[in-house]
């Protein structure tokens, strides 16, 4: 089973002449809404590979009209959200202008993330077949011990460190790669990651190398159109190339390699392969505007077939 714990949020989203400054108002024709958190990201783009039941879902949502939907597309997609609780705070809302230019401003209100518990995941659901999926968009601390629980059953934990604190302290970084089997990054997060544990350097790889050497533990790092590169702990390195495509839109990209990756270790497959399909399914993700709207399902990625 997949079990992914995180973020679920809703995005409005509109179209300005000119991103506001302080003090002024601009007027937009219209918003659109979109389901986002990147963690019911990564559960949509794991269901819509493994298939309906397979990944089921923690997190919190408000006692609003947007926790109803949050719930709903999850469902519509194929995502146990049975574990959902309704928090006292609102549902997690993203604010987002785009001006004419495709620049953007972004504000994000956590809400009922932040009281997101590792207490909502019961013993029993976790065991040696459990894949724990995790980001950083709830309390880390939560997130901590429910990868400590999943560790001391025998699970495996898939920690995605997106998007990066912004105080990532020493101590932080090395409770998290100790309980970690897979670390999946960028390759901003790589170097973030490993300067925060001592090591300065401006080479991905060997920031992915020395994550990989401290926790004992495989880095991945996804680095847009050259691929994906994975260190194991004994410093072995095997790459998968991104598809060349000319991209439409880019936004749940990563998310949606983390959860195929997650969907591939479901299955048993090698590392080698999970690399390769990660990559062709976040390639096909770009090739289609909105994060969730535009994840590929099973049928659509050729080495599935």
């Amino acid at each position: 089973m997949i079990l992914v714990f995180g973020s679920l949020n809703i995005d409005l989203v509109a179209q300005v002449p000119v991103i506001p400054g302080p003090g002024r108002t601009v007027l937009a024709p219209s918003y659109q809404t979109h389901f986002g958190g990147k963690g019911a990201n990564q559960a949509v783009a794991a269901a819509r590979i493994a298939g309906p039941g397979r990944v089921r879902m923690a997190g919190r949502v408000g006692r609003d009209g947007f926790g109803d939907s949050a719930i709903g597309n999850l469902g519509a997609n194929g995502v146990d959200s049975t574990l959902i609780v309704r928090s006292d705070e609102p549902t997690g809302c993203a604010f987002i202008t785009v001006d004419q230019a495709g620049e953007n401003a972004i504000t994000v209100a956590s809400g009922a993330n932040m009281t997101a518990s590792a207490g909502d995941l019961s013993a029993a659901l976790v065991n040696s077949g459990t894949i724990l999926v995790l980001q950083m968009e709830i309390p880390v601390a939560q997130a901590l011990e429910a990868a400590r629980r999943t560790a001391s059953a025998s699970g495996t934990v898939v920690w995605n460190l997106a998007p990066v604190p912004e105080k990532m302290t020493r101590r932080m970084v090395t409770e998290l790669l100790s309980v970690t089997d897979h670390l999946l990054v960028n390759e901003h997060e790589a170097l973030d990651a490993a300067a925060a544990i001592g090591l300065a350097s401006s080479d991905y790889e060997a920031a992915a190398a020395e994550l990989a050497r401290t926790g004992n533990l495989t880095c991945i790092v996804t680095a847009g159109a050259s691929g994906a590169l994975a260190v194991t702990a004994d410093g072995a390195r095997l790459r998968a190339p991104a598809p060349r495509i000319m991209p439409v839109d880019t936004t749940g990209a990563g998310d949606t390699f983390v959860g195929v990756f997650a969907a591939m270790l479901s299955e048993g497959e090698s590392l080698q392969r999970a690399l390769e399909v990660s990559c062709e399914a976040a390639a096909l993700k770009c090739l289609s505007a909105g994060a969730q709207a535009g994840m590929p399902r099973r049928s659509a990625i050729g080495s599935l077939a």
